[in-house]
Formats: C-alpha cells, structure tokens, sequence
C-alpha cells in the first residue's frame, strides 16, 4: 500500500512551529531560518488546501490543525523511537538530566563517580534548574522531580520520601534538651519553599510541639535549602532540613539531629521520563543506577 503523505519536512516544520507557536523558536530547533519554516507551512497549506495557522501577534492553530497536531506530535515521536531502535537503543549526545539544585549538590554529585565507574561511556550534563522543563521542546531526557504529583504523560518512579528534621551544628545541639529550648536559639528558614503551603513555619512548628510563641522569634532568612544547611553547620543557628539532603552531614557529624522530632510531608523525590525516551540505553542505564542508590 503506498502511502500518500505530503514532503516530511514540511510536516515536521509545521509540528515544531505548532509545539512552540513561534516560527523562530522552530527555526532554531531545525536549524533554518524563520523564513524556511514560513516557506515549508505554506507548501503544506497549498498542498493540502487547508488554512494550518490564524496568523496575528501570536500563531493560533486553525480548528483542523489542532484536531491533527497531537496525532502528528505522536508520529513524529513514535518515528524517533523506530531510528533510535535501529541504532540498537543508543542515541547520540549526553544524557541530559534536569534536577533541582541543593539535590544535585547534596546528593546527587556526591554519587556521580560510581556512576561514572559502571558507565564510562555515557557523557552525563546536569541541568540544575528549579525550573520545570517542558519535554515537548527541550532537549532532556529525563529529570529528578521533588513534588507530590501528578506526571501526567511521563513515565514515573518514587525515589524516595522527603521528611524534614531539625539540625544543628554538635556544639550548639548539645544545649538543646527540649522544644522550648528553640526559643532562645537562632532559627534558619528556607524561604525557597514558601510556595508551598505544608511547609511549615518555625511558629506553626514549634505550636505543634506544644511550645507556646508568646514573643517574636529570632529568624534568619535563606533563600535556598542548600544555605540553611551550611548555615546550619557554621553553628549560625538551628535549620530544618530535607533530612535526604542532610544524610551524609548527620554521618560526618558536622550536623546533628535534635528533639528526635521529624515533620512528614506529602512531597518526594521521583524520576520523571518521556515515554519516547524510556528505550535509549543511556537512560535505561541512568534509572537502574539511582533506583539502586535510592534504595540504599
């Protein structure tokens, strides 16, 4: 059965000019110029006699090109899965990794060299963003995500949980022997977090331990997690941290965990994919090792 398809390149400028609704921004993932990917959709419209975009100060998909646009998305996916399959699972280029910053820092890169070890061969780039990348039209193959969900049309894996602990530095922890002691103590806050509204304060904390607040308390501003932690270590005052990204300060005994208390939270770290990208030996690979770690 032939197949009566118009040219694959004006197809495949006319995804990527619909995926970013810019012709610029298709240009520069297809390596031609703007008026390249202009000439390709009006070849495809002549072709087949069909209006694809509403052009004004933004591209607007016309009715019959939103119907077709994720159908096509889903070839043009599943046609990269037949190439890479050819290839036997490798792909060219790094394995390219989205991860929040601190747990790149405290956890991840601390581990990197055992990866390394087993896998020599895979060129591994860290993309340390706070950022959430958009599979759709970057160039990641997969990312480490700490939220509670949902992925939807990823592939998903829990790493593990996330609990926050209070910790200080050995000297300072000694004099700590119960709640109300945080009172006369310099406490660190993590302002990266005040997004999210389980994550608590030092007053709603502390009222959870049956301390009454009665006078302000002594706060120290941080706007990462990673701050307060080293913050934390300096004997600057006593953090609540993401007890993952404290494990090995806790081993090393720079910090200590006080009060024996830990706030559960909804959030985790998990593993996030495009399906279209599951195959390739290098993420394959990449998965098995810090679902392994993770475990540990």
């Amino acid at each position: 059965m032939s197949r009566r398809l118009p040219p694959l390149n004006a197809l495949r400028a006319f995804e990527a000019a619909a995926r970013h609704r810019s012709f610029a921004r298709a240009a520069a993932e297809l390596h031609v110029t703007p008026a390249a990917v202009s000439q390709q959709i009006k070849q495809l419209e002549a072709v087949l006699n069909v209006v694809l975009f509403k052009r004004g100060k933004t591209l607007v998909l016309s009715d019959a090109a939103g119907t077709a646009m994720p159908l096509l998305s889903e070839a043009f996916d599943r046609l990269e899965l037949a190439v890479n399959r050819l290839r036997g699972g490798n792909a060219p280029g790094p394995l390219v990794i989205s991860t929040p910053p601190t747990f790149a820092a405290r956890w991840l890169i601390p581990r990197l060299d055992d990866f390394h070890a087993q896998h020599p061969e895979i060129e591994l780039r860290l993309l340390a963003t706070r950022r959430i990348v958009d599979f759709s039209v970057e160039d990641v193959d997969m990312a480490l995500r700490f939220s509670a969900g949902p992925f939807p049309g990823l592939h998903v894996e829990k790493l593990m949980s996330e609990a926050l602990v209070p910790v200080a530095a050995p000297a300072l922890a000694a004099g700590i022997k119960k709640p109300s002691d945080l009172l006369s103590c310099t406490l660190l806050h993590d302002e990266s977090h005040d997004w999210d509204p389980a994550y608590p304060s030092w007053e709603t904390w502390l009222a959870s331990l049956g301390v009454d607040v009665d006078k302000p308390l002594r706060i120290r501003h941080f706007g990462d997690a990673n701050l307060v932690i080293e913050a934390a270590a300096a004997g600057l005052g006593v953090g609540l941290a993401w007890q993952s990204l404290v494990a090995d300060e806790l081993r090393a005994g720079r910090l200590v965990r006080i009060l024996d208390k830990s706030v559960a939270t909804n959030n985790a770290y998990h593993l996030v994919v495009p399906p279209n990208r599951m195959h390739l030996d290098k993420v394959a690979a990449f998965r098995n090792w810090i679902l392994a770690q993770a475990r540990r």
